[in-house]
């Protein structure tokens, strides 16, 4: 398919819903969203073997959160200086690199478990290693979308590949927590090896524009310095960067530190009770995702992300106070369900209003973010001794609706934010 012409003024004309799907006609996003999906199926086996055995050798929601923590330690040395990186070196070469890397610590470490599955020490480092390559990978892939597929489609494409996360999310878990009963941990790791080896073969067949670096002179310092710029002096940006901050904060703590807790202590269960319960979210965000995707020509987009943030805060309090398991899948559900549409858009919108000369390094600074997530981790890990996860899920989830509501009613360029001003981002 040719891509769409480029208009040069911004319009009010809707968008056509079947012009949303006509991205999947390309295929260079075909490859693309098939080796996204197919690395985020590797990073979902890897969380729930890792939270699992983690918490079966220590039961400790404190140490849970301390994984997380390791974790984002790397990404926050790595992540300003990745997005300097992805607008210096070819980004084929970067994706093939950072997914070798993946391999090869997977299949590393799934030898280290296998000559002794009860170390502890090895979690940690894998998981440190871990966010060294994804500090590069998520900012790299969020940039690459705008290379492949022309700009017009952009916001169908952030969607769809969401929509392919919140897939691996669903299926990834429930594999990942049969697997440990199947293969045992160190065969987890083995089959994220697989997944990784595949994904090269996906980035081999990508076909990249001819690309020329946009660095200023002065060094990485000053390229780390003129993406934060951006982000401090456009007001857009800054809301959307700040908004961003809520889901690994308030939310993403109760998705990633407290399911093993829940699975054990609150519903009685093993491996499979915790697949279950990430993959009622990943089943939500499936929905959401093509929800996302199927918005069209509605232009109000800032308050959709608001009233996403409001309801998925409320079906997460419904969590917290579930006695039965299938309402907690239920309220899980419906969680992954606005926390995509929540996430889709804030992401889309934030991508638009960043110039294609700046993305790497404007997106590395975006990409800080992620080393919020050990503190909302850590916080709602030792909420969960001291309180109980119920408590501490209620403390997160009462906070983020608090936020939304305070925002609605206090920042107008969230509130007032139109579709036809986002493309008019990108088109100037």
């Amino acid at each position: 398919m040719a891509p769409l012409p480029i208009p040069s003024t911004v319009t009010n004309a809707p968008v056509r819903p079947a012009e949303n799907f006509a991205v999947l006609r390309q295929r260079n996003f075909a490859w693309f969203l098939t080796g996204t999906t197919l690395s985020n199926s590797g990073q979902w086996i890897q969380q729930v073997t890792l939270s699992w055995l983690v918490y079966e050798l220590t039961g400790s929601g404190a140490m849970l959160g301390t994984l997380n923590l390791v974790r984002s330690l790397a990404t926050l040395g790595l992540a300003p200086i990745a997005g300097v990186a992805i607008d210096r070196f070819p980004r084929r070469r970067l994706m093939l690199s950072t997914n070798s890397w993946l391999f090869t610590i997977s299949l590393i470490f799934g030898f280290v478990l296998y000559f002794n599955p009860t170390l502890i020490w090895p979690l940690f480092i894998f998981s440190f290693l871990g966010g060294m390559a994804g500090a590069v990978d998520i900012p790299l892939r969020q940039t690459v979308v705008f290379a492949l597929v022309p700009r017009s489609h952009a916001p169908a494409a952030v969607a769809l590949v969401q929509t392919g996360w919140a897939v691996m999310r669903s299926i990834g878990p429930a594999l990942g927590g049969f697997l440990i009963l199947w293969v045992g941990p160190e065969g987890n790791f083995f089959v994220q090896a697989g997944a990784y080896a595949l994904v090269a073969l996906t980035i081999l067949k990508l076909n990249f524009p001819p690309e020329r670096s946009t660095l200023m002179p002065g060094g990485t310092r000053g390229n780390l310095i003129e993406g934060l710029r951006y982000v401090v002096k456009e007001p857009t940006t800054r809301a959307f960067v700040l908004m961003g901050w809520v889901l690994p904060l308030f939310i993403i703590p109760t998705f990633s530190a407290l399911p093993p807790i829940y699975a054990k202590d609150v519903f009685g269960g093993g491996p499979e009770t915790l697949g279950a319960l990430l993959s009622a979210v990943g089943i939500g965000g499936i929905a959401g995702g093509f929800v996302t995707a199927s918005l069209g020509s509605v232009e109000r987009r800032g308050v959709i992300q608001l009233v996403s943030l409001l309801l998925l805060s409320f079906s997460l309090i419904g969590f917290a106070l579930s006695a039965q398991l299938w309402v907690a899948l239920l309220c899980l559900a419906a969680s992954g369900f606005f926390e995509m549409i929540y996430l889709t858009t804030n992401q889309t919108l934030l991508q638009l209003s960043i110039p294609d000369e700046l993305r790497g390094r404007v997106t590395g600074v975006v990409s800080l973010n992620m080393g919020l997530m050990p503190i909302g981790a850590l916080f709602a890990g030792v909420g969960a001794d001291l309180f109980g996860p119920q408590v501490i899920t209620l403390i997160l989830s009462g906070s983020a609706a608090l936020i939304a509501v305070a925002v609605y009613f206090f920042s107008p360029v969230i509130r007032e934010y139109r579709l036809s001003a986002a493309m008019g981002e990108i088109e100037r």
